[in-house]
């Protein structure tokens, strides 16, 4: 019985097999999550300070505290009034683990701030070269007509 258990892979297994993945095992529009957090992972991060922004937009401080085991609570100044955005030190603290688990709670709180990404990845051009971003774009467009 120990054998089973020494033959599993001790690595998370790479952005390209998650994607693929995140692609096959059912259709784009339900694999938005996944194909968001690829997009963060690959992204420099102009584009991910943006990525954040959109994401956090529909956000409370309850679930900014409590999402991906408090990653986002350093972020929590930002809710007030007079906030100032998101630095590139702030983003380079968030993984994509953690954005796929935010991009997961802003599926069930708010669908439309995901839609708003796609304006954000069409308008770069770094979002539209990698294949996440590209794959993106058409599970929001496929998505969308569903409705």
């Amino acid at each position: 019985m120990s054998e089973d258990f020494d033959k599993t892979p001790d690595r998370a297994p790479s952005a390209d097999i998650r994607w693929r993945n995140a692609w096959t095992a059912g259709t784009s529009a339900q694999r938005i999550p996944e194909l968001v957090s690829e997009i963060y992972d690959e992204a420099p991060a102009p584009v991910r300070t943006k990525l954040l922004e959109y994401l956090l937009r529909p956000v409370g401080p309850l679930a900014l505290v409590t999402i991906a085991t408090g990653a986002f609570a350093h972020l929590l100044h930002r809710l007030t009034r007079d906030a100032t955005p998101i630095s590139s030190d702030d983003a380079a603290r968030i993984t994509s683990d953690h954005v796929l688990e935010l991009a997961c709670y802003v599926e069930q709180c708010s669908p439309h701030a995901l839609e708003r990404i796609g304006s954000l990845i069409a308008d770069s051009q770094m979002g539209v070269a990698t294949m996440s971003g590209s794959a993106l774009l058409l599970a929001l467009g496929a998505r969308s007509t569903s409705r």
